[in-house]
């Protein structure tokens, strides 16, 4: 009886995931970058799903302060050092549904921050 509700458990480690999409202007983003690059957007995606928005074992991560062209609870890393550089950005869009967004994928010269 003691593992009467192993299967809820299971279940509870699914709906524990992060739901993470890209914006449009990202998936457009994406496309145009180099397949080892790509790769690691992939990963990284894969790490926001299961941990979430907080990503301290990816270089470079930080939040980022709110302007113009950054919403609230953003995050940033770097996905491929040297030259260029290339980085992703996302928002934590809801906590409460656990909804994540990968607003901005590319070079570290044309990102909005």
């Amino acid at each position: 009886m003691r593992y009467k509700n192993l299967g809820k458990m299971a279940d509870s480690k699914k709906d524990s995931l992060w739901h993470v999409s890209m914006s449009t202007k990202a998936g457009k983003q994406a496309k145009k970058m180099p397949k080892n690059v790509l790769d690691q957007l992939t990963k990284l995606l894969k790490s926001i799903e299961i941990k979430g928005p907080i990503q301290k074992e990816w270089p470079h991560f930080s939040s980022l302060g709110k302007s113009k062209l950054v919403p609230e609870d953003s995050y940033h890393c770097h996905i491929k050092r040297g030259h260029p550089t290339y980085v992703a950005c996302w928002q934590e869009v809801n906590k409460k549904t656990r909804t994540i967004e990968v607003f901005y994928v590319g070079t570290h010269e044309g990102s909005p921050y």
